[in-house]
């Protein structure tokens, strides 16, 4: 007796991806891959320093750039939904980026002595004063 013609059951039936396709798919997979390398750099750099503030800048917008190419790449050839999961994911992640950096670039010397203040605090109680301190130096909107 024959087995059943299940052509989405087994992984051996499915048709085999030509060259071209699958140079496609790996040009897809490491332009992810570095959209993915931007977004986690611009964080980590973010929270080093505030005077690195240019460089979480410049990776955010390589990022997004990425990101966009990443999604026409998909809307385009339709290859795989994790990627597109994982971009839409990162994009939603590089919109609050762009927020943080938009809000440290406008109070940049608050968030600078904020940060010096906290390094040299070694109490809660200093950690404390540098806080509010910070409140104290940032505009209050009533």
């Amino acid at each position: 007796m024959n087995p059943p013609n299940d052509s989405a059951g087994s992984p051996g039936s499915q048709h085999p991806l030509s060259d071209a396709a699958k140079a496609s798919q790996a040009k897809t997979h490491n332009l992810f891959r570095s959209f993915i390398v931007a977004v986690l750099g611009s964080f980590f750099v973010y929270q080093l320093d505030i005077n690195y503030l240019w460089l979480s800048a410049l990776l955010t917008v390589i990022a997004i750039v990425l990101g966009i190419m990443v999604l026409v790449r998909y809307a385009r050839l339709k290859e795989s939904k994790l990627v597109l999961f994982g971009t839409i994911s990162g994009m939603v992640v590089l919109a609050i980026q762009v927020l943080l950096l938009l809000t440290s670039a406008l109070f940049f010397t608050q968030v600078r002595d904020y940060q010096q203040c906290s390094r040299q605090a070694l109490t809660q109680q200093a950690a404390s004063m540098c806080q509010t301190q910070l409140e104290k130096s940032l505009p209050q909107f009533r």
